[in-house]
């Protein structure tokens, strides 16, 4: 699962503090985390080998630590080899990609409740 890591929280909490609040916080943790799935399942097109879509059924999201945290991917038991290969077979990301998109937005989205 995706994880995404805040450095500064001191800084940041006394600036939300000022400026919003921790419901609108949640709200751009869970609105980013429902992209990020939605940008998952959309890369979960596999054209090598054998697919039943099995993995892209199996991609849930969930919010966690009081809706501070947003934990999304697959759950199938072989998503891994899937999205970095084997010695058997070329890795078909699906997952880090989604996740390389939306860090941009997620941190834009922050910086815009700080501002």
């Amino acid at each position: 699962m995706a994880k995404v890591e805040i450095r500064g929280l001191d800084k940041l909490q006394k600036k939300l503090k000022k400026n919003c609040s921790l419901e609108d916080v949640k709200t751009v943790v869970k609105q980013n985390g429902i992209e990020l799935q939605s940008k998952t399942v959309s890369n979960a097109v596999f054209t090598k080998g054998y697919s039943t879509g099995a993995t892209k059924r199996s991609i849930r999201g969930e919010t966690r630590d009081g809706g501070f945290t947003y934990a999304e991917g697959p759950t199938t038991h072989y998503a891994p080899y899937v999205e970095f290969g084997t010695r058997f077979m070329d890795a078909q990301p699906f997952v880090r990609p989604a996740f390389k998109q939306q860090v941009p937005m997620f941190k834009s989205d922050m910086k815009k409740l700080v501002k």
